[in-house]
């Protein structure tokens, strides 16, 4: 191969590395909009080294469910949400962290698997459930409108197999609060 022709390669992979990076809109939970689509990063953890938020039922205060969840606290990291993981372990999640209380979009964008989004008050109420399936592609993508100062997402039906309900409480630890 002459040098000419490796100068071509070369281009053309670093353009495809930098294509990738800026990614497809890159969210499978982030707030839909007009946001430029910020460069991944890819961190490994494991579930032992993650926080934990609870579910409490309002009624009752009894525990409904914990999930270990990594945090996305800001917007590059809201805005690719799940859309780098192949799945979710059972009681695993992600907590969307804001400022403060407000109404958010999340869309389905470049998901592989289908999960619940949460939305949860200021004051730590759940405010609304929705159950998101995967989009078969990015374009028209649904909107899964909420309020809230935080947004969780766990695999999909497990709201339903821990018995929360809108109403119900998120415990989310001090330094998320």
């Amino acid at each position: 191969m002459d040098r000419r022709s490796l100068a071509v390669v070369v281009a053309t992979v670093a353009l495809l590395a930098t294509a990738g990076c800026a990614g497809l809109p890159g969210s499978g939970s982030a707030p839909a909009g007009g946001e430029s689509s910020p460069p991944a990063t890819t961190t490994t953890t494991t579930t032992t080294d993650l926080p934990t938020v609870s579910v409490v039922d309002a009624d009752t205060d009894e525990t409904l469910g914990t999930v270990a969840v990594e945090i996305a606290d800001t917007q590059s990291e809201r805005y690719t949400g799940l859309s780098e993981h192949e799945s979710l372990g059972e009681d695993e999640g992600m907590l969307f962290v804001y400022g403060s209380e407000g109404e958010y979009d999340y869309v389905m964008r470049s998901m592989d698997f289908p999960i619940d989004i949460v939305f949860v008050g200021a004051d730590g109420t759940i405010t609304r459930i929705h159950h998101a399936q995967t989009e078969s592609d990015n374009e028209n993508l649904t909107r899964y409108s909420g309020r809230g100062k935080w947004v969780l997402e766990v695999p999909y039906e497990w709201t339903d197999e821990h018995g929360v309900e809108e109403g119900d409480r998120l415990e989310v630890p001090d330094e998320y609060a």
